[in-house]
């Protein structure tokens, strides 16, 4: 079973916002959330600014889930963190919990209480039945049912963006490694992942040249 994941190269990136705007125009999310979001890391340092594109990471052993006081977040057989909101509070203990900042609460005003909590699902829907008008209201549209990537991956026009199988992204960043002679620090892949010692992650040192001369 292949295990979804997300990788964003900080090399490619060109902060068009072509993610950010794919997602919003595929799920049809509320009015003041942003599932996806294009961040400037290392802001004003010269020669350091890298853009990098961040929703949830859905992580292998998610810190939201661990944290829920109503247990609202579950994992599908592909590695998807989701959430049924019909059981959600809006409490936001998993909006603090998150490194990436991925739960979103659209308001009611400016002072006003939190509603129900809004994520990236990966485009895989929600626990309603797949493809239903009920899934596509509280989730979005469910694509991994359609045998599709995420809107947002598919959209990426520099392919910084990948999504899906973590064993062939890892290959394809791998590759680009390889190629450039170089990588770039993969933000938020081993705190999402977490990359146990002695595991191979989807960086690697570009291979050594013949001694011929």
């Amino acid at each position: 079973m292949a295990r979804m994941k997300f990788l964003c190269d900080a090399e490619r990136c060109i902060e068009c916002n072509g993610c950010v705007t794919a997602c919003k125009n595929e799920n049809e999310v509320p009015w003041g959330v942003n599932r996806r979001r294009v961040v400037t890391i290392n802001d004003g340092v010269v020669g350091a600014e890298k853009s990098i594109s961040v929703a949830c990471m859905h992580c292998s052993d998610a810190p939201c889930m661990a944290v829920c006081p109503v247990d609202c977040f579950y994992k599908t057989e592909d590695g998807v963190v989701l959430h049924d909101k019909d059981l959600c509070i809006g409490c936001g203990y998993c909006f603090y919990a998150c490194p990436f900042g991925a739960p979103q609460f659209p308001q009611a005003g400016a002072f006003g209480l939190r509603g129900k909590m809004d994520k990236c699902t990966f485009c895989a829907g929600g626990p309603e039945p797949d493809r239903s008008e009920a899934e596509f209201q509280k989730y979005g549209r469910n694509r991994l049912s359609e045998g599709k990537l995420p809107a947002c991956a598919e959209m990426c026009s520099t392919k910084a963006l990948l999504g899906g199988d973590g064993d062939v992204i890892a290959d394809i960043y791998r590759e680009r490694v390889l190629r450039r002679g170089r990588g770039a620090d993969l933000w938020g892949w081993s705190s999402a992942y977490g990359v146990k010692p002695g595991a191979q992650p989807p960086v690697q040192q570009p291979a050594p040249t013949s001694g011929k001369s």
